[in-house]
C-alpha cells in the first residue's frame, strides 16, 4: 500500500481506543501503575523466574528514571503466574489476564532465538501490543553479554511499548552514504564509534576479513558488520545499543541523526525518540521529581479455574428470531467452544433476573448438552440489565464469596426500561464482563461494561443469514494463553438461499488443527440436504449429524483428528420458498505440542467521530512466528446490514508498517453512524504461505567490540534455521470476530473528505546517469481508489527538503498517470537541474493530489548517490588474537597470521 496520511486528529482519536494491551497502564504522578507481566503456561514452573523479573524491573526503574530526567518510575506491578504452577499463596487475580498482559514471559516457537522484543504496529506515538522476553533471556546470564544488562534492554523495549518510539538501527540497511559523502554504520547517534568487519565463525574457528564494496552502491556488502568501540564518549542512545555501559539517554534533537534509514526514522517523521517521548500525554501531564522514588510494589497472582456465567435477555423484544440465533450460538459455544474443566452457570432476566442454572463443572458429553437443555425457550416482558448481572453475582460468588477474574457474558437486544445504576458494580467486582449488542436497540452502556472490566465487546446483527452473534460467541475463548486448549474458528459464512438452491463452500484443514472438529449447520425454517466430503472421498450426510430441531441446528463431530486437505460442503435448500442458511466449522490443536495457526484481529480504535479514517489489522501467526503471503479479507458490518469487504494486506506500506512481518491491515474510510462488527477471514494456500522471522522491534544484538585494538566477540546469538521456516503449512482456513466499535458521525457537519495517503516506500538510484524512483500508488481517498496527480520535487540538501518541500526542485511528471492504490510505480528522468558527476547525492519527496485537490502528507525522503567507490575504501590491519566470551569467560582463540580484521587506521572516521 505504500502510503500514510498523518493526522493530528487520528492520534487524538487512537487515546480512547484500547485495541493495545498497554491502555490498561496508568501513570500515576509520576510511577506507573497496573503494568502486568504474566508467565505463559507452557513455562516450566521456576521461582527464579519471579526473582529475575522483579530484580530487572527494580533495577529498570531507576534506569528509566534517570534516562527520562527523573520523570518516569515503575511504582505497581503485577505478575500472574499461570495455572499450571503450584499455588504458594499467591493472590487470586482479578480483570488480569495473559492476552491482556503488557509483557508476556514465553518460550520461543522453533526456537528461533531469544531476542526481546516488543509487537507494535501502530503510528508513531501509539503505543505497542506487548513485550516478549523468553525465560532463558531472564535465567541465563550469557543473554546479558548477548543483550546487555536486562534492565537496559526492559527500558528499551518500555519505549516501544508505552510511547511508540522505533528502533534507532535497521539490519536490513545497516550502513548508507552520508550528505558527506561517507558510508556510514546506520545508527544515532553519529558519536558512537567504531570499526566495520566480515565476522565469519565455523564452530569455534572465527575469521574477521576485510569489507567487501558493492561498486553500485559504494556500501559495504555480505556479512559486513559495525562492531562499536567497547568505550565510548557519548550516552546516546538507548534505542540503538542499549548494551553499552555508556548509554544512559535517548537521541535528542541535538544528537538525532535524522538521515540515517532507520524505522525511528521513517516512522516518525525523522523527530527524534525524545521529541516522540516529550509530546506524549505521560510527559505533558507530569513533572520532574525531586525526590527519588521508592522501588517498585510486587503483587503475585494467579489464573484460576474459568468460570463463565451466561446472562441473557429474554424479554419480550427477543421473541421469534432472535430467540432462535441466541439458542443457535450459545449452543455453540456450549459444546464446542468452552474448554473442559471450566464452570458454566446461566442467568437470564427480563424485568427480573433468574438463575436457570447453578455452576456446572464441564467434564465431556453429558455435561454440555444438560447446560444446553437449560438455554431459554420463551421471551417475554420488559427489558432490566440490572437485575440480571445482579443474579450472575450472586450464583458467582458461591463458590468463593467473590466474583475475581470471573468472566460474564452479557447479551441483550434493548434499552434497559430504567436507567442502568449498577456499572459502578459492574466495575468494581473484578469480574470481566464480556457484552454482546444484539441488533440496533441494544443499551450503549454495553461498551462500557466491557471496556471497564478487560471484556470483549461485540455488535451483532439480527438478519438471520449474519453469523455475526454465532461469531461473537465463538471469540470468548479462554485467555489463559494455552493456545492448544481453544477452540479456533474455520470457517463461518452464511447466505439467503433461493428455494431449490445449493449454498456450497470448502474448508481448509490444516496439519496444526483437527482435534474435535465440528461441521455446524443452521437454518431457518427447515433442515436443507447436507454434504460434507473429506478430502480422502469419504461422505457425510443428514444421517451422520446430530440434529437440534428446535434450535434449528445439525452437527456432525468428525471422530479423532480430521484428515488434513481440503473438505468441502453443500447445503441444498429444499423449500420452494427463501430461507437461510449458516456454515460453521470448528476445531482444536491436533498436537499439544505443536500451536496452532491463529489470527488475532482488530480495529484500531473502539469509538470513532469519522473524522479520520480507521484501520483494520488482522495477525496471523503460528506460535509467535508471522505467517505471510496468505489472503485476508475483513468484512465490516453496520448494524443495519451493510457490508464493506476489505483486502488486507502486508507489503509494507502504510498502513502495513513492515513488509511480511505477519500484520495485514487496510484503512477503513466507509464510515457510518452507528455500531459495526469486524469480521476477518484468512486463507493460506499450499506453496505460497510461509513462516517468517519477526526483525522489528527488537533489542539489537552486536557481535562483539572493538577494545584495545582487539575484537571482544559476544556470544554467538542462537542461530535461526531457515529450513524450519520453510516447513509446509499446507492450505488453511480462519475466521475470527475482531469485536465491535462505534462511530458517532456528526449529523450538521459535512461528510468527511479524505485525502491520498502519504507515500512511505520510495526509492531512488541512479541508473546510467537517469534516476530511478518507485513507491507504491496511494488513492483518491487514502489507499483506495485512484490519485489523480504527483508532485514530486528533489534537492541536494537533505534538511532543505525534509522542512521545506516547495522549495525543492520541481521534478517533470508530465505525462505520469497514477495507478489503482496499492500498484507499484515507477517513474524514470533525467534531473538536468542538478549535474551529475561521481559524488552527486540527490534527495527525493513526493505526495499525492486528488481530484478535489487534496494533497497527501509529504513521503519519506529517498536518496540516490552517484559515488564511484574504489576497489577498497576501508583499510585493514593485521591481529592475531581474538577474544571471545563463552559463558562468563574470555578465551582467547589464536588465529593464523595471515587472517585479516577490518579495524580502521583511523579509528573515528565512523565518528561525527
Amino acid at each position: 500500500m505504500g502510503c500514510f496520511r498523518l493526522i493530528s486528529l487520528l492520534l487524538v482519536l487512537h487515546t480512547a481506543a484500547v485495541a493495545s494491551r498497554s491502555h490498561n497502564i496508568r501513570l500515576e504522578g509520576n510511577g506507573y501503575t497496573n503494568l502486568v507481566i504474566a508467565v505463559n503456561p507452557g513455562v516450566p514452573e521456576d521461582q527464579n523466574i519471579i526473582t529475575k523479573l522483579q530484580d530487572m524491573v527494580e533495577s529498570a526503574s531507576k534506569y528509566l528514571f534517570s534516562a527520562t530526567g527523573r520523570r518516569f518510575y515503575f511504582k505497581e506491578v503485577k505478575i500472574l503466574l499461570p495455572i499450571t504452577w503450584a499455588p504458594v499463596n499467591y493472590t487470586k487475580g482479578r480483570t488480569e489476564s495473559y492476552e491482556k498482559a503488557n509483557v508476556i514471559v514465553a518460550e520461543p516457537y522453533l526456537k528461533h532465538g531469544d531476542d526481546p522484543y516488543t509487537l507494535q504496529y501502530d503510528e508513531c506515538g501509539q503505543m505497542g501490543q506487548y513485550i516478549h522476553l523468553t525465560p532463558k533471556f531472564l535465567l541465563d546470564d550469557i543473554m546479558i553479554g548477548v543483550y546487555g544488562p536486562r534492565d537496559k534492554v526492559f527500558v528499551h523495549e518500555w519505549a516501544h511499548l508505552r510511547w511508540g518510539v522505533y528502533d534507532e538501527y535497521n539490519e536490513q540497511q545497516p550502513f548508507y552514504i552520508s550528505k558527506d559523502k561517507k558510508a556510514e554504520p546506520t545508527r544515532c547517534s553519529k558519536d558512537i564509534s567504531g570499526s566495520t568487519g566480515a565476522l565469519s565463525c565455523i564452530g569455534s574457528s572465527c575469521t574477521v576479513e576485510t569489507c567487501t564494496i558493492d561498486p553500485a552502491t559504494s556500501l559495504p556488502t555480505g556479512n559486513c558488520k559495525f562492531f562499536p568501540d567497547k568505550n565510548q564518549n557519548t550516552a546516546t542512545s538507548i534505542m540503538f545499543l542499549q548494551s553499552l555501559s555508556s548509554v544512559t539517554e535517548f537521541c535528542a534533537e541535538t544528537t538525532h541523526n535524522s538521515e540515517a534509514p532507520n524505522m525511528q526514522n521513517k516512522m516518525c517523521n525523522y523527530r527524534s525518540v525524545w521529541e516522540v517521548i516529550r509530546d506524549s500525554e505521560d510527559y505533558k501531564g507530569s513533572a520532574s521529581m525531586t525526590t527519588t522514588p521508592p522501588p517498585p510494589i510486587f503483587t503475585l497472582i494467579q489464573q484460576s479455574d474459568r468460570v463463565v456465567c451466561f446472562v441473557l435477555d429474554v424479554s419480550g423484544s427477543m421473541s421469534g428470531n432472535r430467540l432462535k440465533q441466541l439458542q443457535q450460538a450459545a449452543e455453540i459455544f456450549l459444546r464446542q467452544i468452552i474448554e473442559e474443566g471450566s464452570w458454566v452457570g446461566i442467568v437470564t432476566f427480563s424485568s427480573v433476573g433468574n438463575i436457570v442454572q447453578t455452576l456446572s463443572l464441564i467434564e465431556g458429553d453429558a455435561s454440555r448438552i444438560a447446560l444446553v437443555n437449560k438455554l431459554p425457550t420463551a421471551a417475554s416482558g420488559g427489558t432490566e440489565i440490572c437485575r440480571g448481572l445482579d443474579k450472575a453475582f450472586e450464583e458467582l460468588r458461591k463458590d468463593d464469596s467473590k466474583t475475581d477474574s470471573d468472566e460474564i457474558i452479557l447479551l441483550t437486544d434493548g434499552i434497559n426500561n430504567t436507567p442502568v445504576n449498577c456499572l459502578t458494580k459492574v466495575q468494581d467486582s473484578g469480574a470481566i464482563v464480556h457484552t454482546v449488542a444484539f441488533g440496533q436497540s441494544a443499551d450503549k452502556i454495553l461498551y462500557n461494561m466491557s471496556s471497564d472490566t478487560g471484556g470483549l465487546f461485540f455488535t451483532a446483527h439480527d438478519q438471520v443469514d449474519s453469523t455475526s452473534l454465532i461469531d461473537a460467541f465463538a471469540a470468548i475463548r479462554t485467555s489463559d494463553g494455552n493456545l492448544t486448549k481453544q477452540s479456533i474458528q474455520l470457517e463461518s459464512s452464511g447466505q439467503k438461499m433461493k428455494a431449490k438452491d445449493w449454498f456450497n463452500g470448502t474448508v481448509s484443514i490444516d496439519k496444526t488443527v483437527g482435534k474435535d472438529t465440528f461441521f455446524v449447520v443452521t437454518w431457518e425454517t427447515t433442515m436443507p440436504v447436507m454434504y460434507v466430503r473429506s478430502p480422502g472421498g469419504q461422505t457425510y450426510e443428514n444421517v451422520n449429524f446430530t440434529v437440534e430441531t428446535s434450535f434449528g441446528t445439525a452437527r456432525l463431530n468428525i471422530p479423532g483428528i480430521a484428515q488434513t486437505g481440503d473438505w468441502t460442503y453443500s447445503l441444498f435448500n429444499t423449500l420452494t420458498t427463501v430461507q437461510s442458511l449458516t456454515m460453521t466449522v470448528t476445531s482444536r490443536a491436533a498436537d499439544a505440542n505443536v500451536p496452532p495457526v491463529t489470527v488475532n484481529s482488530h480495529m484500531n480504535q473502539d469509538t470513532s467521530t469519522g473524522n479520520a479514517p480507521m484501520v483494520v489489522y488482522a495477525e496471523v501467526k503460528q506460535g509467535f512466528l508471522p505467517i505471510v503471503h496468505a489472503n485476508v479479507t475483513a468484512v465490516i458490518e453496520t448494524e443495519t446490514g451493510n457490508i464493506t469487504t476489505l483486502q488486507l494486506l502486508d507489503e509494507g506500506g502504510a498502513p502495513d508498517l513492515v513488509k511480511n512481518d505477519g500484520i495485514y491491515s487496510r484503512y477503513f474510510i466507509n464510515l457510518q453512524n452507528g455500531r459495526h462488527s469486524l469480521k476477518v477471514n484468512v486463507q493460506g494456500s499450499k506453496g505460497t504461505t510461509r513462516l517468517a522471522v519477526r526483525r522489528q522491534g527488537r533489542a539489537m544484538y552486536i557481535p562483539g567490540y572493538v577494545k584495545d585494538g582487539k575484537i571482544e566477540l559476544n556470544p554467538e546469538k542462537p542461530p535461526v534455521n531457515e529450513e524450519d521456516l520453510q516447513l509446509n503449512l499446507g492450505s488453511f482456513s480462519r475466521t475470527t470476530s475482531g469485536g465491535g466499535f462505534t462511530v458517532t458521525l456528526d449529523p450538521n457537519a459535512q461528510p468527511p473528505r479524505f485525502p491520498p495517503c502519504r507515500i512511505t516506500d520510495l526509492d531512488a538510484e541512479f541508473k546510467d546517469y537517469k534516476v530511478f524512483l518507485s513507491w507504491t500508488a496511494p488513492g483518491e481517498d487514502f489507499d483506495q481508489g485512484t490519485a489523480e496527480s504527483y508532485e514530486i520535487r528533489m534537492s541536494t540538501n537533505f534538511q532543505e527538503l525534509r522542512n521545506n518541500f516547495s522549495a525543492g526542485l520541481h521534478v517533470n511528471t508530465q505525462g505520469l498517470s497514477p495507478k489503482l492504490a496499492g500498484s507499484k510505480e515507477t517513474f524514470i528522468f533525467t534531473p538536468k537541474e542538478i549535474p551529475i558527476e561521481n559524488g552527486t547525492i540527490i534527495y527525493f519527496a513526493a505526495r499525492a493530489k486528488d481530484t478535489q485537490s487534496l494533497s497527501a502528507d509529504v513521503s519519506n525522503i529517498a536518496q540516490a548517490s552517484m559515488i564511484m567507490a574504489p576497489p577498497t575504501v576501508i583499510d585493514s590491519i593485521n591481529i592475531t588474537t581474538i577474544v571471545l566470551a563463552v559463558t562468563g569467560s574470555v578465551a582467547a582463540i589464536c588465529i593464523i597470521a595471515s587472517t585479516t580484521l577490518c579495524i580502521l587506521k583511523r579509528k573515528k572516521s565512523f565518528s561525527a
